[in-house]
């Protein structure tokens, strides 16, 4: 009887609608929720901005699960999509910031593995959670590659911040939507319904962070063209969830949102690197350090 239960579980795993909620699971964890159909709707959310970086998420999404899979990596990470989140953002990230040449699509393949792997390490080696930095060091890695082989030219030129600032609600939209590189409202919108679908609470923390952000940045007089585009709402919202998720509460959450503003605004640019989730990590960092601090002072009060 065991051994048929084994055969009928390796089943089950095989079955291709298991396969494609492993994948859309991975894209969900994107934003914490190990929801199928919030990565769905993410993965809809990237096609309406950009069909090429969803094509990029896909990718990533599907081989973060399999390199997990040969590699016998822990079964319940595996489905919940652990190993696809970081991959997924990898996939986006090399096809936002340089062009579909060659090159790109072989660091796109590469990059994904390697950020699995790193996923794996980190998650084994530190004691604290890491969130998206096997993403970030991949990516960093990705585009000095990227430059050392092929110089600037393979770069994708941005385009210019809009003359003619968004309200401040697509502010916000556009802060959910850029923490997959898509700054447009439709996007937004996607995926904090997305959210919504896994978990309303983790929703309304998300829109929460967003609109803290983009208000410090508008308080900051940071150029209105990054504010419109939600550069300063992404890393915000990212934060306030990772935080909430530590510790559920409104005030520790919004200090998150807070910290992770001038972490973007001050992020050295001078190392020629974008600062992708960093900010939102290191505010995260920056809040679960005050609450160690906190416990070892009450256990000394005590």
């Amino acid at each position: 009887m065991p051994e048929e239960s084994t055969t009928l579980n390796a089943r089950a795993r095989a079955d291709p609608l298991n396969l494609a909620r492993v994948v859309l699971r991975g894209i969900g964890q994107v934003m914490f929720q190990g929801h199928a159909g919030t990565g769905l709707l993410f993965l809809a959310g990237i096609a309406v901005g950009s069909p090429l970086m969803a094509v990029g998420a896909a990718i990533g999404a599907i081989i973060g699960p399999a390199v997990a899979h040969l590699l016998k990596f822990d079964r319940t990470e595996l489905d919940d999509g652990i190993y696809g989140f970081n991959p997924t953002l990898v996939g986006i990230a090399l096809l936002f910031y340089l062009k579909p040449e060659p090159l790109t699509w072989g660091l796109v393949l590469l990059g994904s593995v390697v950020a699995t792997l790193l996923t794996y390490a980190l998650r084994r080696l530190v004691k604290f959670p890491t969130y998206t930095t096997a993403f970030i060091v991949t990516t960093w890695l990705a585009l000095v590659v990227a430059h050392a082989v092929a110089g600037t030219t393979i770069d994708v030129k941005p385009a210019p911040p809009p003359h003619t600032p968004a309200g401040f609600v697509s502010a916000v939209l556009d802060g959910a939507a850029e923490v997959m590189f898509g700054a447009n409202v439709v996007t937004g919108m996607l995926f904090l319904v997305g959210i919504a679908l896994s978990n309303g609470r983790h929703a309304l923390i998300a829109l929460l962070g967003t609109v803290v952000g983009t208000t410090l940045a508008y308080y900051h007089n940071d150029p209105l063209g990054t504010i419109s585009i939600g550069i300063y709402g992404y890393n915000a919202a990212l934060a306030a969830m990772a935080v909430y998720l530590w510790r559920p509460s409104l005030l520790l959450p919004i200090l998150g949102a807070i910290v992770s503003v001038p972490l973007t605004e001050f992020f050295p640019k001078s190392l020629g690197l974008p600062a992708l989730t960093a900010p939102f990590v290191g505010a995260a960092w920056v809040i679960l350090g005050i609450g160690a601090l906190e416990f070892l002072f009450d256990r000394k009060a005590t």
